[in-house]
């Protein structure tokens, strides 16, 4: 029994020095990653970020917690124009925050990445999450309002966009259209000329055929006038009539004379014939 006493008494020194070793270890850590972000805290405040941005990695592969490397980290990348890199290390900051004030902070800058990235939407649910941590900060309320606006210019443009894409189809289809109208049109004036040029063609006139028909109708209009220069047989005209009818009057009253003549001597015996 006394045995198994010191075994498990032993037991029990080795995991309370393996608890202690690791706690001194993790706070070794921990000093050193503390160690390291002043140090770039340093390089940062004396524009070095590229070197400041080493030491904040470092720290990181001390304590991949820790807030505070995170976030300086995330600024070092801001100032370099590394925006998208930035947001991470930044979100990771906001993750691991132990108070509302670093994570409102964190926010803040997630929303600024956002807007160099012209990201509005994205912007301005970042700087709402900041003020909903620190409600207080009228620095990202005024980053708000510009981000708003921004967003808001944003939407308008796309809705003109929009609007003019759909114009420009429309004005497309109507041009199309109207140069298929053209074509049809196109067709029927030259189906129309061709009718017109195969009319033309059909009225031309023969030289030879024209001259016999021009010899043919001045012989037929001669023979009219003829006609109508000479008096249908069986026919006079009251012309004629009158002068032939003076003509029989004078006869006649030539003949009465000349009976009247006979008639003084007497009258003549009418004669048997011998036939």
């Amino acid at each position: 029994m006394s045995n198994l006493i010191k075994i498990l008494f032993s037991l029990y020194l080795i995991t309370i020095s393996t608890i202690v070793t690791a706690q001194q270890d993790t706070l070794k850590l921990q000093r050193e990653a503390r160690s390291l972000v002043r140090q770039g805290n340093k390089l940062y405040d004396k524009q070095k970020f590229d070197e400041a941005s080493i030491a904040y990695r470092k720290s990181l592969s001390k304590n991949n917690n820790y807030g505070k490397a995170s976030y300086n980290f995330g600024n070092t990348l801001y100032q370099n124009k590394k925006y998208k890199e930035a947001v991470s290390q930044f979100e990771l900051a906001a993750k691991t925050a132990k108070n509302k004030i670093s994570k409102a902070e964190a926010y803040h800058n997630i929303g600024n990445s956002m807007m160099e990235q012209k990201q509005f939407q994205q912007a301005v649910d970042a700087y709402k999450n900041s003020l909903r941590n620190n409600p207080n900060d009228d620095e990202t309320r005024y980053n708000l309002a510009v981000a708003l606006k921004e967003l808001k210019k944003e939407q308008k443009n796309k809705k003109n966009n929009k609007d003019k894409n759909k114009k420009d189809k429309k004005d497309k289809k109507k041009n199309q259209d109207k140069d298929k109208n053209k074509d049809k049109d196109k067709d029927k004036d030259k189906d129309k000329k061709e009718g017109d040029d195969k009319d033309k063609k059909n009225d031309k006139k023969d030289p030879k055929k024209d001259k016999n028909k021009d010899q043919q109708d001045k012989k037929n209009n001669d023979k009219k006038d003829k006609q109508k220069q000479k008096p249908q047989q069986g026919k006079m005209t009251p012309q004629q009539m009158k002068q032939l009818l003076e003509s029989l009057n004078n006869e006649e009253k030539k003949t009465q004379k000349k009976m009247n003549v006979k008639k003084s001597k007497g009258r003549k015996v009418k004669q048997e014939k011998d036939w």
